[in-house]
């Protein structure tokens, strides 16, 4: 088993949560294409996270797991 950097697993948690936090401004110029490469960004983030914590985390643990699946609700801003 690797030795994971912790400090790298919780860098990739603020970023897949900052990339959910964004919301798109269609009225803004090449705003598809920021939208487009932030797509990309959190699954190339969420898929390293998921490699990590799958080297470093038992099968069955009681801490709990991020779902990489779906992004948190939203908050009205």
């Amino acid at each position: 088993m690797d030795i994971i950097d912790p400090e790298l697993v919780q860098e990739l948690r603020e970023l897949i949560a900052a990339l959910d936090r964004r919301v798109p401004r269609v009225e803004r110029a090449g705003e598809s294409a920021i939208a487009r490469d932030a797509a990309k960004l959190r699954a190339t983030a969420v898929s390293r996270l998921h490699e990590l914590t799958s080297q470093s985390e038992p099968e069955e643990s009681d801490e709990p797991r991020l779902d990489l699946g779906r992004p948190e609700p939203q908050e009205p801003t």
